[in-house]
């Protein structure tokens, strides 16, 4: 991200999304989507989120994959004190960019994140995932074949939608596409924001 869009983020705009996003139907729509989007995966045991907010992805993750290790980022530090609280994850405030490790997770994945990254700033966002995954990349995001911006409550270069996976798998032969889905708004029990879910192995 842009110094820009992280204080967009991070600042007014980016608590009032956190404010919106609460309470346990969203845990379960999202344990809901994760177990379909993992079912063909295996041997995760340590799990990296881009994008973490106050953790709800995270929480619908440890209800399945209890075992599993819970590391998330995020540029929000309020939205971040939500997930120290629970503490069941490690959590670090800085962007994409901005992080660096060592450590290499199992599954590394966004849900609503890469929309809100300026095009020109992908590359280097497709980068960090790779570089970062040991086996799997999952991406949950707004799909569009082509690339396409839309206006996001009344603000322009805000969020992009795409064909995300395709341009990882053109990137990085060694990827493959493993499984994929959509998860529909208006579903009656778990409902989603028109998700649409790949699943990439890295070889």
């Amino acid at each position: 991200m842009e110094q820009d869009e992280v204080m967009f983020w991070s600042g007014e705009f980016g608590d009032s999304y956190t404010e919106r996003n609460k309470g346990e139907q969203f845990v379960s729509s999202n344990t809901a989507l994760f177990a379909s989007a993992l079912k063909k995966a295996s041997g995760i045991e340590s799990i990296l989120e881009i994008g973490c907010n106050r953790g709800l992805n995270l929480k619908a993750l440890k209800h399945l994959l209890p075992q599993a290790t819970l590391t998330g980022i995020d540029v929000n530090a309020n939205a971040l004190e939500e997930v120290t609280e629970w503490g069941e994850a490690t959590v670090l405030n800085c962007s994409l960019e901005q992080y660096d490790s060592d450590q290499m997770y199992d599954l590394v994945f966004t849900k609503g994140v890469l929309i809100h990254i300026s095009p020109q700033n992908l590359a280097t966002a497709y980068e960090k995932l790779f570089e970062f995954s040991r086996s799997y990349l999952l991406v949950a995001e707004y799909f569009s074949p082509t690339p396409q911006e839309v206006e996001y409550r009344g603000h322009s270069g805000k969020l992009f939608k795409r064909d995300f996976a395709g341009e990882l798998l053109e990137l990085y032969p060694n990827l493959s596409l493993i499984d994929y889905g959509f998860c529909y708004r208006l579903d009656r029990i778990f409902p989603q924001d028109n998700i649409t879910w790949f699943l990439l192995e890295k070889h």
